[in-house]
């Protein structure tokens, strides 16, 4: 068997256009993010007020 891959050359790295990173920057930053973000701390709000309606709220117990 030869080992065809270890004498193969590699192949030309691919560039990116500094607009196209730039536009993916963007849509990262100011779209993607913000929303993942968002999800996140609602989503850790959402599992406290769930935990709050079967635990009780957080205080000292019961009087």
């Amino acid at each position: 068997m030869s080992d065809r891959h270890a004498t193969e050359p590699d192949p030309a790295p691919r560039r990116v256009s500094r607009g196209r990173e730039l536009t993916n920057f963007m849509i990262l930053a100011f779209g993607i993010w913000p929303v993942v973000a968002v999800g996140a701390v609602g989503g850790y709000g959402f599992l406290v007020w769930m935990y709050q309606l079967v635990a009780g709220p957080p205080g000292p117990g019961g009087h």
